[in-house]
């Protein structure tokens, strides 16, 4: 009983708390503009394939924001641990570049919306691949690169800071350790440098996306954004229709909490050894 009270009915009370005062505020305020009430909302949640405003469902536009935020928040990925590993075991690399990386690092991803409408405009992943129609082009379309950047931004600096962390918190005595026993460099790198960096790493990267996810409204509102999340917010918002923006914002909200318990799962079944190590 103890534990069904940990683990369901205590993290539900302030859901529940906050949903009974949305309800009880809405039968007051009684004006669906301001606050909708509960149950309107719930209908839209629940059935997530119905068309919102002639824009698609709320299921597509959560699909298509979906892709954007992967595709910025893998290309992040990608990019951050490369350079951060570098950066960290080389420390002539870590001079040379992290006053560089530092002077950017406090720019929000916003700040660069000026710059990015007029180095890539509306130009998609689509016009890279030089498409004009076809199946392929309707995907890739979706994809416009100054979204993509604006979420690349967010995402990778986190994921870059951890890592540098990581690689630089490892013991020196594990290194010289693994080169007395006559271990190559490729060998200390991937069997005691990687795995001793790795949990810290992955911490960088689930605060990247948490990171990444918010920047999506905000790149989502950029010119040439027709579909995505982040976008039918900010239209049914000119519409008077709340009860949209709402749900909207409990998807993003929903996705976002999903996708960090998957993260959380992950650390606590790979790095459960760093639990008993301590």
């Amino acid at each position: 009983m103890k534990k069904l009270f940990l683990r369901v009915l205590l993290p539900a009370f302030a859901p529940l708390l906050l949903l009974a005062v949305w309800q009880v505020a809405a039968v007051r305020v009684d004006n669906r503009i301001i606050l909708p009430p509960m149950m309107d909302v719930l209908h839209l949640i629940i059935h997530p394939t119905e068309d919102l405003l002639s824009m698609g469902s709320l299921l597509s536009n959560l699909a298509i924001s979906l892709a954007r935020v992967m595709a910025g928040y893998l290309l992040a990925v990608v990019l951050a641990v490369s350079i951060g590993i570098t950066m960290g075991y080389y420390r002539p690399l870590f001079r040379t570049f992290s006053l560089f990386f530092a002077l950017f690092r406090p720019v929000p991803p916003l700040a660069w919306v000026p710059l990015v409408l007029a180095w890539f405009g509306v130009a998609s992943f689509a016009t890279l691949a030089g498409l004009e129609y076809g199946r392929w082009y309707m995907y890739l379309n979706n994809l416009k690169i100054s979204m993509v950047f604006i979420i690349f931004i967010g995402g990778f600096y986190p994921v870059l800071t951890s890592t540098i962390q990581g690689v630089q918190s490892v013991r020196t005595t594990l290194l010289d350790s693994a080169r007395v026993l006559g271990a190559g460099e490729m060998a200390i790198f991937t069997k005691v440098l990687l795995p001793a960096a790795l949990p810290t790493i992955v911490t960088g990267m689930r605060i990247g996306l948490g990171v990444a996810w918010m920047c999506l409204v905000s790149a989502e509102m950029l010119p040439g954004s027709l579909s995505g999340i982040g976008y039918l917010i900010t239209h049914a918002f000119t519409v008077a229709r709340t009860d949209v923006v709402i749900a909207g914002m409990i998807s993003i909200g929903v996705v976002g909490a999903s996708i960090d318990f998957i993260f959380r799962l992950f650390e606590e079944r790979t790095f459960s050894w760093q639990r008993r190590s301590r």
